[in-house]
């Protein structure tokens, strides 16, 4: 059974960063894309990042791209998500979710696999 356990959530200023991480468990991980996505209160949840574990090809949402970092660690299964120039508009209850899929999916429901989430708060 895959388990996925986040943290490294907060409470953080505007400007200032964060790192997610990602403890994976249950399976080799080689053939998994492996996302980040977020959730605020009152919205649907959306894609942050993911990445896909045997190439490290990745993929970012455009409200992100430029500011969030996502990688891994083969040697300690583990997914990060690094946050930089955090804004109010980041805040939200951050998932980690995988699939066994060759592809980098963007959609909430192309992931069988989710954490429990750790809640980032940014504030002004």
């Amino acid at each position: 059974q895959v388990q996925l356990v986040e943290s490294g959530g907060g409470l953080v200023q505007a400007g200032g960063s964060l790192r997610l991480s990602c403890a994976a468990s249950g399976r080799t991980f080689s053939s998994y894309a492996m996302g980040w996505f977020r959730q605020a209160p009152g919205k649907e949840r959306e894609f942050v990042a993911a990445i896909r574990w045997v190439d490290i090809n990745t993929y970012y949402a455009d409200s992100v791209r430029g500011r969030f970092t996502i990688s891994r660690d083969n040697a300690k299964n583990t997914v990060y998500l690094q946050m930089n120039s955090l804004k109010p508009e980041d805040t939200a209850v951050y998932y980690c979710a995988a699939d066994q899929n060759p592809s980098i999916p963007i959609e909430t429901q192309s992931y069988s696999y989710w954490g429990q989430g750790t809640q980032v708060t940014v504030s002004s």
